[in-house]
């Protein structure tokens, strides 16, 4: 559904708290979108590898100026329709969702948007992973690491920012994982960037091991004016 071509149009954003999600939200808007809500889902069958404190989360959108709706979920896909059918009740109006997907889940998010009759939008969709990470550094994102896999990164990583180094780095370290983490090897944390009027300051964390991943348990932190 596309709104008239003078109209800015709304999206709301399926959001993670990692580079990719943030990315594309980055893009969604300089292509002129403006971001009606961020849309926030943790899975309660499991902890997987986006456990993060739900705190950070809502720290990011308030740091970078935007509403928040956070929900648990059994099943994504009705969770999400569930929760855009629940904005729209409320009077507000979307003419896209914005996905962080680079290679998996397309038929997944172009169901929801048939459903929800909204234009699906994946910046990020079959893209070149090295492109997309100078992409992210180039616009002047902050990013960390906040876990990685057992079997294809040590906990030396956890925190390890994404910076001018880090594809090298990845390579020396073990050159079949992904430069985005693509297929799951490491899952990240947006701590400032172009879209961020304040920034994220860790000021407490400690390793854990879970489900085979080590965790970057970030228990304090802070917002800090730029």
């Amino acid at each position: 559904m596309q709104s008239d071509d003078h109209t800015p149009k709304n999206a709301i954003v399926s959001w993670t708290g990692g580079k990719d999600g943030c990315y594309s939200c980055y893009k969604a808007m300089k292509d002129g979108y403006r971001i009606a809500h961020l849309l926030h889902f943790t899975n309660q069958k499991k902890t997987g590898s986006h456990e993060l404190n739900p705190a950070l989360i809502q720290a990011q959108a308030q740091a970078i100026g935007l509403p928040l709706l956070q929900q648990d979920f059994r099943s994504y896909e009705e969770e999400f329709k569930k929760a855009a059918q629940e904005l729209r009740s409320r009077g507000e109006g979307f003419d896209a969702a914005v996905f962080g997907h680079i290679e998996t889940h397309k038929p997944l998010v172009e169901r929801i948007c048939q459903e929800l009759n909204i234009d699906l939008l994946l910046p990020l969709w079959k893209q070149n992973s090295e492109k997309i990470v100078n992409e992210i550094i180039d616009a002047g994102f902050e990013v960390i690491l906040v876990s990685v896999r057992d079997g294809f990164l040590g906990k030396d990583w956890l925190g390890r920012r994404i910076d001018d180094k880090f594809i090298a780095d990845l390579r020396k370290a073990n050159s079949t994982v992904d430069p985005c983490g693509e297929n799951g090897e490491f899952h990240t944390l947006v701590l400032d960037g172009p879209i961020f009027k304040k920034k994220i300051i860790i000021t407490r964390s400690d390793p854990i091991h879970k489900e085979g991943y080590w965790f970057l348990n970030i228990t304090d932190f802070a917002l800090a004016d730029k």
